[in-house]
């Protein structure tokens, strides 16, 4: 018998895979600050790349961002490679400085910085021509924006942790042996400045690849992602038709809408909410949505049966 597509949202917290995941036992592989990160998700995607019956040729993340859940399924060894997309040029600057020879130079250049508002004011307001210096000036961004935001209109941190303004998210050393690592996991990652689609039709005859899917939140009219994402237009029902003919798995992650429900219902997935804290953290819910989530099933087993053996012990 297939699985109810919702569980009731409004008791998601007696859930037992409604535990909230707490990110400081991630580990931590972007170089971003990225609003709507996945790294809370990490747990999840592991279980979900285990469950397949063979390990992934290809990883693909078509809306890649900050780029975590790739990271994590190469670092792991999840899958054989992954295939990054975005249509963000500053973003894409970044992935191809490090996964080129660019990588030790903008180390470097991250160590040797001398941070402070007038430097990083005339970083940014100097054009980049270069795909390196490029890169620099959007993690530059990244790091001393509200959130990570990249978008225009978005404004300098000015208290930020502790009353440290701009100089509360800037760690240049760890950031530069971020650097330094995923450029040595560069033969097993690849970046594409692309549209999701193009990258859906590409690979949607293959059954050896697994989609993840995590797309700028507008469906509805959402603001937030018409506020953090500088390509934030898109097609949602013809995103959810491209998904219903991929032959490969696929998961998406989602704003929690009636909206996206009813397009889980028209092209008959499944979909479950996940607890999640936001940047502020407050509690909220998101969406995983795929036409087996079977897999979720199977970790709510396991834990209620430890659970069950941990009170039959006390």
């Amino acid at each position: 018998m297939k699985q109810d597509s919702f569980f009731d949202v409004e008791n998601v917290e007696n859930e037992t895979f409604s535990k909230i995941t707490n990110v400081a036992s991630v580990p931590q592989l972007s170089v971003f600050r990225y609003p709507g990160g996945k790294t809370w998700f990490i747990p999840r995607l592991r279980e979900w790349l285990k469950s397949q019956k063979i390990k992934p040729k290809v990883f693909i993340e078509p809306f890649v961002g900050g780029g975590i859940c790739s990271l994590t399924s190469v670092s792991e060894n999840l899958c054989d490679m992954a295939l990054m997309g975005d249509l963000d040029e500053e973003v894409g600057a970044v992935w191809q400085a490090i996964l080129s020879s660019d990588a030790d130079w903008l180390a470097e250049k991250i160590l040797l910085f001398e941070m402070n508002y007038e430097n990083v004011s005339n970083v940014i307001k100097k054009d980049s021509c270069s795909v390196k210096d490029r890169a620099f000036k959007t993690i530059l961004k990244n790091r001393c924006s509200h959130g990570g935001i990249l978008a225009s209109g978005a404004g300098f941190l000015r208290k930020g942790e502790s009353g440290k303004g701009i100089l509360s998210r800037w760690y240049p050393d760890t950031l530069a042996k971020r650097i330094k690592v995923i450029h040595l996991l560069r033969n097993n990652l690849e970046f594409r400045l692309v549209d999701a689609f193009d990258i859906l039709d590409e690979f949607k005859s293959r059954d050896d690849v697994v989609f993840f899917i995590d797309p700028p939140y507008t469906v509805g009219g959402k603001r937030a992602g018409k506020r953090l994402y500088t390509h934030h237009e898109l097609d949602h029902d013809l995103l959810f038709k491209k998904c219903a003919e991929l032959r490969g798995d696929f998961i998406m992650t989602y704003d929690n809408a009636d909206e996206v429900k009813n397009l889980v219902k028209k092209y008959n997935f499944e979909a479950m909410p996940i607890p999640m804290k936001n940047t502020h953290h407050a509690k909220m819910t998101e969406l995983v949505i795929g036409r087996n989530l079977e897999w979720i099933n199977e970790i709510n087993r396991f834990l209620k049966r430890q659970a069950l053996q941990k009170v039959k012990k006390v």
